[in-house]
């Protein structure tokens, strides 16, 4: 059985930079880290570098499709709401073990409290939500086979590494995978393993 899986990783901006691309007129961007493999987070995960890796690649689609929207705080939903969508990630790319990437804030509800807070000077952190089983080995868990990256979504740092565990421990079934998923995401899903099988050989 899958859970709702969410980790927090602090954006790195100034006010200064938030104010010279609103000078300059265009759309607020902010970019960094935003993910780590095989290092354990403040939720007591690993993600294993081949499962990041291969879910970054099939994000790829998302983003060329301009599907790859976030929200502003985690639902305790799999399922991407469009009214509490805030921006849409630009860019997502693996380097040696860490996940970068690019968002860029929309002009919707949420999307306008995201500029507020960053032009006020507020840090928000970046969180990926997925899905998927954890294995337990020593004092950590290990992310499995089965994980589903979802979105990236903007969040305020918490004040204790559990924080978000109220997301935690939701039952994902296999039809609500299905709706996060259409069909020809889940195709190219498929084709992008077998490339990758074949790549690795």
């Amino acid at each position: 059985m899958r859970n709702l899986l969410t980790e927090w990783t602090a954006l790195d901006y100034s006010p200064e930079q938030i104010r010279e691309q609103k000078e300059a007129g265009t759309k607020i961007r902010l970019s960094g880290i935003i993910q780590r493999a095989d290092a354990l987070n403040q939720n007591g995960r690993i993600y294993p570098k081949e499962i990041l890796a291969r879910e970054i690649r099939n994000y790829q689609k998302f983003i060329a499709e301009s599907r790859a929207t976030g929200e502003l705080d985690h639902p305790d939903s799999s399922i991407i709401n469009l009214k509490n969508v805030s921006h849409i990630m630009k860019e997502v790319r693996m380097e040696g073990d860490d996940v970068y990437g690019t968002l860029e804030l929309l002009n919707t509800p949420s999307g306008k409290i995201a500029q507020e807070l960053v032009e006020g000077g507020v840090k928000l952190g970046i969180s990926s939500r997925g899905v998927g089983s954890t294995k337990k080995e020593g004092d950590y868990n290990v992310v499995g086979d089965d994980f589903v990256l979802i979105t990236f979504d903007l969040v305020q740092e918490p004040s204790t590494a559990q924080a978000f565990l109220y997301t935690e421990g939701k039952k994902i079934e296999e039809n609500d995978l299905r709706k996060i998923l259409r069909k020809s995401d889940r195709i190219d899903r498929i084709l992008n393993d077998i490339a990758s099988r074949r790549g690795a050989k």
